[in-house]
């Protein structure tokens, strides 16, 4: 574990690469679609499982789903599907295998419609990140009326796996929404 005197959000304490995920990438605005896209696989992936699991299983699911393009991903036929099945690095759930090539699919809809999956989900927030500050990890939300939204409208484009807890951890992920507590070194002044 990084021994660097920094305060973190707790959850971020288990290891070096939970702290420098934390560090430099969650709650970081993302205007990068495919950034989204890989975010929109992992938290999927991760449903049901802890977040370690799927950042110790990331460089894999890179690999395996073609460095997160979804016009790749879109392209993945029934044989692709099984090849990742038989993939140990990655979390071998057939509905979550399915879903990531359904979502590349909905996801180029959505940046054909809207010139960008950024231009897209950035809407949900007004343009701006939700800035929360909140004192206790057990203060931090499940989901929002933002998720819901989001999660919601998501859903009736495609996408699966993206109930309203994976969205809002979504946006946690992918800084539209910034969650880190009062007491972590990245709390920034409001």
């Amino acid at each position: 574990m990084r021994d660097d005197g920094r305060t973190r959000c707790n959850w971020a304490n288990g290891s070096d690469k939970e702290a420098a995920y934390h560090d430099e990438e969650w709650g970081v605005a993302v205007h990068d679609d495919r950034t989204f896209f890989e975010f929109l696989i992992l938290e999927g992936a991760q449903a049901g499982l802890s977040w370690s699991t799927i950042l110790n299983k990331r460089e894999t699911y890179r690999a395996a789903f073609a460095g997160f393009d979804p016009e790749k991903v879109a392209r993945f036929t029934e044989a692709d599907e099984e090849r990742l099945l038989a993939d140990p690095g990655i979390v071998r759930n057939r509905l979550k295998v399915k879903s990531a090539v359904t979502n590349a699919k909905a996801f180029l809809a959505v940046q054909k419609e809207f010139g960008s999956f950024d231009a897209y989900v950035w809407r949900f927030v007004g343009g701006q990140p939700i800035v929360n500050r909140w004192d206790d990890i057990g203060q931090v939300p499940a989901t929002t009326e933002v998720s819901d939204a989001l999660s919601k409208d998501l859903k009736k484009r495609g996408f699966k796996f993206v109930g309203s807890t994976i969205i809002y951890a979504f946006m946690q992920a992918t800084g539209l929404v910034d969650d880190h507590l009062r007491s972590c070194w990245r709390c920034s002044p409001r």
